[in-house]
């Protein structure tokens, strides 16, 4: 109490009586006892949030499994779910938590299950669509839903505790749910017996509409913040506004309107009033939180429709950009566009990285954002300033009727493009003559330049793809270094416009989401196919890039590793090293954060197409990994998540 007493004396607290006083004390105490500003909460023993923590860092504190040990991994336990499809061909690209020895985690079509992360033995599952509801989705509300296909995935879930009261919030199709951690029963007294649908606070009726959310969102005090993902093709759109749910009853707390109506700023960027009948625009990719300073950070996916702007005339904000809210209110504090006009569909994928780095001498809470353009977008957190300078870089018009693509778009000069940025005839395979000849007649006859060369009626070719760069998978970063992990593609995307129906809502649509493959079915362009690159934040610099992947048959011919087409995260340790599966040739990798060097490597039963995680159980350390096949890598599916350990 002496203690107490002086230290009351020592800051002035006697003027404002023993009470107050004691209260002010208890907010210090608090504010000790929480990590300080600027640094997340890192992953340790549990792993209790999607890409590890509000960060989303995917670092983890734990060193049992370290660069000494890897090599002496085994499989710990598998676990099957059983509700694999091959028509439709099903996926997995949960990343699942793993919490007081439990495991979360959910199945190709949606199920949510809890597994003892020790063993892997199934505790509970939850069937959120029973076939009765799906056909009523389908019958009255036109959706035809399909779990675990295309965009009706599942990226994680969201846990919140408080005492005895836990939970899961997590969305399947149209509706969120909430659940109790502990039995996998519905908490009724959420929303409509447990549920909620999503659809709300849009301000247009969007039935029929593709909508839904893949990506788990973040809790902030009472608050549920949640993005979506919506149509982005040639038909009607519903907007991707970011909503907050009342994590107790489900209520709409508030949204931000990232396409703003009348009267809101940015509403402007919108000519002919477009704005109103607009979509996309959407943080499907997830968020990041600053607790400390009560901040919300994402990221916004183009217009819809992806590659013909003429309806929607000007910069188009909010789209494909990085926003700072307030996340009591919804309100915006900074915002940094990455593309204006987007027609070419180069979401922003991914929840930016909060980061601190060392700038100029000085220590910076920053946002670090990776692209499908091959960039990295850093900010100072609390201003949305430029850490690195970006200019304002004159792009090619577009020759399509109507269409008004933006005369500059914004390019980083530091960090280097971790993706080649467009494509000439020198960057055409040289893999055997026949693909060669291939991959010339297509240039040749196709619009090809920088990645900003508009879309046009004789077939664009698109560097990078549609596929990044980096995509919804994102970076991961190590504290220790300021290192930023990034897997990449390296595949074109060639995109042809045609002229639609007339009762269709756009007077062009395109052709197909076409890759550019050589007719073995390997990419039509020079290796790598895929990388993994380290960039120290720092600086800016690449400490060292490497191709991510191989094909086996190639590599048999004395073909140097190419690296491969890949979509999934990276997990960075303390034990120096870096996990990911992701590549189409069925992987699981562990590298040398320092170098780039594999250090372990095993073959899934099925492509790794999602993030790993790690957690401690009894005093080991598992690696977990769902092994779900499938999806936009189009390998054979799977319906697995393993688990590795030491021996």
């Amino acid at each position: 109490m002496k203690i107490f007493s002086g230290l009351f004396s020592l800051i002035g607290f006697r003027r404002i009586g023993t009470v107050a006083a004691w209260a002010l004390l208890l907010l210090l105490l608090e504010a000790c006892t929480v990590t300080p500003k600027g640094n997340a909460r890192y992953a340790g023993p549990d792993w209790t949030s999607y890409a590890g923590d509000d960060s989303k860092s995917r670092y983890s504190t734990l060193t049992q499994i370290n660069k000494q040990n890897v090599s002496q991994l085994k499989l710990a336990w598998t676990y099957r779910s059983g509700d694999i499809s091959e028509k439709p061909i099903s996926t997995i690209e949960c990343n699942p938590l793993a919490i007081n020895g439990v495991l979360y985690a959910t199945t190709p079509t949606l199920h949510l299950v809890a597994l003892d992360a020790a063993t892997g033995k199934e505790l509970w599952r939850f069937k959120p669509l029973p076939d009765a509801l799906l056909k009523e989705l389908r019958e009255k509300e036109k959706i035809n839903i399909q779990p675990g296909y295309n965009y009706w995935v599942n990226r994680g879930v969201t846990y919140w505790a408080k005492g005895k009261d836990k939970r899961i919030y997590y969305s399947a199709g149209i509706y969120l749910f909430c659940v109790d951690a502990r039995t996998g029963q519905l908490l009724t007294n959420f929303g409509d017996q447990g549920r909620i649908d999503l659809r709300q606070g849009l301000d247009r009726d969007i039935t029929g509409m593709h909508y839904n959310s893949t990506t788990p969102g973040v809790i902030y005090q009472n608050h549920l913040i949640m993005g979506s993902t919506v149509g982005e093709g040639p038909d009607a759109a519903a907007p991707g506004f970011v909503r907050a749910f009342d994590i107790h009853t489900g209520k709409l707390n508030w949204v931000f309107r990232t396409i703003p109506r009348a009267g809101e700023f940015g509403a402007e960027t919108w000519e002919n009033n477009s704005w109103k009948i607009a979509g996309g625009v959407n943080a499907w990719g997830g968020m990041s939180l600053d607790q400390q300073r009560g901040m919300v950070f994402l990221a916004t996916g183009s217009p819809a429709w992806d590659f013909y702007g003429a309806d929607r005339p000007g910069q188009n904000l909010f789209g494909n950009c990085v926003i700072a809210l307030n996340a009591a209110t919804g309100e915006r504090i900074w915002h940094y566009q990455i593309i204006h006009h987007d027609i070419w569909d180069k979401d922003l994928p991914c929840p930016p990285n909060l980061v601190t780095v060392t700038h100029n001498g000085r220590k910076i809470d920053a946002v670090a954002q990776v692209a499908k353009t091959g960039y990295v977008y850093v900010f100072n957190r609390s201003t949305g300033e430029p850490l690195f300078p970006i200019e304002e870089v004159p792009v090619p018009a577009s020759e399509v009727p109507g269409e008004k693509a933006w005369p500059t778009q914004p390019i980083p000069i530091k960090p280097a493009p971790f993706a080649r940025q467009g494509l000439t005839e020198k960057d055409l395979t040289q893999l055997n003559p026949e693909a060669q000849q291939y991959a010339r007649e297509v240039f040749r006859k196709s619009t090809s330049g920088g990645q900003f060369t508009p879309i046009s009626s004789q077939g664009t070719l698109i560097m990078p793809g549609l596929l990044g760069g980096a995509n919804w998978s994102g970076a991961s970063f190590d504290p220790e270094t300021s290192y930023l992990y990034i897997n990449a593609n390296e595949l074109p995307s060639l995109i042809t416009l045609a002229p639609n129906e007339k009762v269709k809502p756009y007077s062009y649509r395109h052709t197909g989401y076409n890759r550019f493959w050589d007719p073995a079915g390997y990419p039509a362009i020079t290796p790598p196919w895929g990388t993994l690159t380290a960039i120290n934040l720092n600086t800016g610099d690449f400490a060292w890039q490497v191709p991510l992947g191989e094909f086996d048959e190639l590599t048999k011919k004395g073909i140097p590793p190419t690296g491969a087409p890949n979509l999934g995260g990276t997990l960075v340790t303390k034990g120096g090293l870096v996990f990911i599966a992701s590549t189409k040739d069925e992987k699981f990798r562990a590298f040398d954060k320092a170098t780039g060097k594999v250090l372990w490597e095993v073959t899934l039963p099925a492509g790794g197409y999602a993030s790993p995680s790690t957690y401690e159980v009894n005093g080991k350390q598992y690696v977990v990994i769902a092994a779900g096949g499938g999806g936009k890598m189009a390998t054979k599916p799977g319906d697995y998540y393993l688990a590795f350990a030491l021996p």
